[in-house]
């Protein structure tokens, strides 16, 4: 296998995070944002929206999108469980995953894109959209830390493959603009839990 890796992009750290819960280790090749080698040919044909990361597999079979390299790579390697060990357990840990991609990472997401020097010359910006999403995104961190009152982690009461969307996603925020603020500290208690992880700088 290579996995194809941009250090400083998001859905990359969650693939990193995940293999090294699970104490695994897959060669990688770098891909240079920076520098555009995302959107270079060379590039297109693993991954025609040129996104990483990419998974390719020895027989050269290409994935992409996070969620489904590590999805994948569970399968192959089921101890230590980061997507549920029980029927209901694995659904709940879907559920709050798809919550996090929508509530929490899309908003920080969008803001950055329409805020961020990164994109200028990338991607359209209107800072208007920017200010509207980081707003969302504020709203957001409000319910989160409601929910958290009480629990360790988000999904289950192990580390899931939710906590590490969530704390990718808290990342992006607090070096764009959009902190958790210190008043949320059900929130706070969580984060500052991830990030001491051993893997979170993975």
């Amino acid at each position: 296998m290579l996995l194809y890796d941009m250090t400083s992009a998001m859905n990359p750290r969650r693939v990193r995070i995940f293999l090294a819960e699970k104490g695994l280790s897959i060669p990688t090749c770098q891909v240079d944002g920076l520098k555009h080698e995302n959107t270079q040919p060379a590039f297109l044909e693993k991954n025609s929206l040129g996104k990483v990361p990419v998974l390719e597999l020895d027989d050269g079979t290409l994935l992409t999108e996070s969620i489904a390299i590590c999805r994948y790579l569970e399968a192959l390697h089921p101890q230590r469980p980061l997507f549920g060990r029980t029927a209901l357990e694995q659904a709940q840990v879907e559920m709050w995953t798809r919550r996090l991609e929508f509530e929490i990472v899309m908003p920080i997401i969008t803001n950055f894109r329409h805020t961020g020097q990164y994109w200028i010359g990338r991607s359209p910006q209107e800072p208007l959209c920017g200010e509207y999403y980081q707003a969302r995104a504020f709203e957001a961190f409000e319910w989160l830390d409601r929910e958290l009152a009480g629990k360790e982690f988000i999904a289950a009461d192990h580390y899931t493959i939710a906590d590490i969307v969530a704390q990718c996603g808290f990342l992006v925020g607090k070096a764009t603009g959009t902190r958790i603020p210190p008043e949320l500290k059900e929130l706070t208690r969580w984060y500052s839990a991830m990030v001491a992880r051993p893997t979170a700088r993975a």
